[in-house]
């Protein structure tokens, strides 16, 4: 009998794929169901991003196989969106390095750094590839508490200095999936300190850099003075632009790592095809105008969802950025219990928070990617629920 490895028994079920498995079963049973569970752009990508895929999909040149560090102009243009977004400099020949995705990126980073037995710093709640990356290296997970007290912020001098020091990776993510919870540059510097004193690698998830409210603009790591000493960010097209589908992304910050991460990706997988890049490159390339648009949108949603659940006794925070919101459990139910009625009576899906680890349990999270109508009728769904 075929046995999969240790490492693959070690994988708990990935949490998106189970969660379209029970939208399957329900709508096997005709339910109209209204998937609020899973964060991908319902927006269409803009007309010229696609306008330039189609064009550079015609030249012969780009049918062959592109590098896999990425085109030059590629990794020039997110240098340069880089320092027009964030007043950071980056070498593009050694300081970028362009992904399939932000998925990509954790477990190229891990499998470039973690030898067995190696353990990470891995935020919980928190986005669950930071842990299984870690476990496909043979590497060991340890928790950091994101605490609602601390505003879902990690308190880095509670983390033990043994875990610490024995630690080769800190992720960190803000805009936060899935508390929406944001940092500042305070913050940053004392992650960067924190790394330095410990000689870890600080990896700052950001795709959700351009998503923020209320004239908030979400910050990079890459901006504070030292990061790039101690680690990297991660971004990715997907979400600014409404390219979920493209998987395209780029690690950005310590040269080192960069490389090290670069000849992973040499050895496992390909580079993005050259027309996708050149798509990427017009996307980087677009005026602000274009985003303003969509988050007009989402602020609209997000205010819809705010102001439905608090009306009904649920208890939530309105966040500056990201595309969720996290939302506390009624008493009497776990996350799992109330995401599972809430299903059965209402036909809603939504995220029970405990698929984001322990510290999620209690809690649940809404994507505000979802047409403003089906979003308007699922919150009147939730609404006679909770009457």
């Amino acid at each position: 009998m075929i046995q999969p490895s240790d490492r693959v028994k070690a994988v708990p079920p990935y949490l998106f794929a189970e969660i379209s498995k029970k939208i399957a079963e329900a709508r096997k049973k005709g339910v109209d169901v209204i998937s609020l569970g899973i964060g991908d752009p319902d927006m269409p990508t803009p007309d010229p991003v696609i306008e330039e895929l189609c064009r550079a999909a015609h030249e012969p040149r780009n049918h062959q196989y592109p590098d896999y560090e990425g085109l030059f102009e590629f990794r020039e243009a997110v240098a340069k969106w880089y320092k027009r977004r964030h007043e950071v400099t980056l070498d593009p020949d050694k300081e970028v390095l362009t992904l399939i995705g932000g998925k990509e990126g954790n477990l190229h980073l891990c499998l470039s750094i973690i030898n067995p037995g190696d353990s990470t710093l891995v935020p919980v709640p928190g986005y669950t590839p930071y842990r299984t990356s870690t476990i496909f290296c043979s590497g060991y997970p340890i928790d950091v508490p994101l605490l609602e007290k601390n505003n879902f912020l990690p308190d880095l001098s509670s983390i033990p200095r043994g875990a610490a020091k024995d630690s080769k990776i800190i992720f960190v993510n803000y805009p936060n999936n899935p508390t929406g919870a944001v940092a500042g540059k305070e913050f940053y510097k004392e992650l960067i300190d924190f790394a330095t004193e410990n000689d870890l690698i600080a990896c700052s998830d950001n795709p959700y850099s351009e998503i923020g409210y209320d004239g908030y603009r979400p910050l990079s790591f890459l901006e504070v003075s030292g990061a790039k000493d101690v680690g990297i960010e991660l971004n990715s097209l997907s979400k600014p632009f409404n390219m979920t589908g493209w998987r395209i992304g780029m690690a950005a910050g310590n040269e080192e790592v960069i490389k090290a991460m670069g000849i992973i990706k040499n050895n496992t997988d390909s580079g993005v095809f050259n027309a996708v890049q050149y798509a990427g490159i017009k996307a980087l390339s677009l005026p602000d105008s274009v985003l303003e648009r969509t988050l007009e949108i989402y602020q609209k949603r997000r205010d819809l969802v705010y102001n439905t659940l608090s009306s009904i006794g649920l208890k939530c925070n309105k966040p500056k950025g990201s595309l969720y919101m996290w939302v506390k459990v009624p008493e009497g139910h776990s996350s799992g219990t109330f995401a599972a009625m809430v299903l059965e009576k209402a036909g809603v899906v939504i995220t029970p928070g405990a698929g984001y680890g322990k510290e999620g349990e209690g809690y649940f999270r809404i994507s505000l990617t979802v047409p403003d109508a089906r979003l308007t009728e699922a919150m009147e769904r939730m609404r006679r629920v909770m009457r």
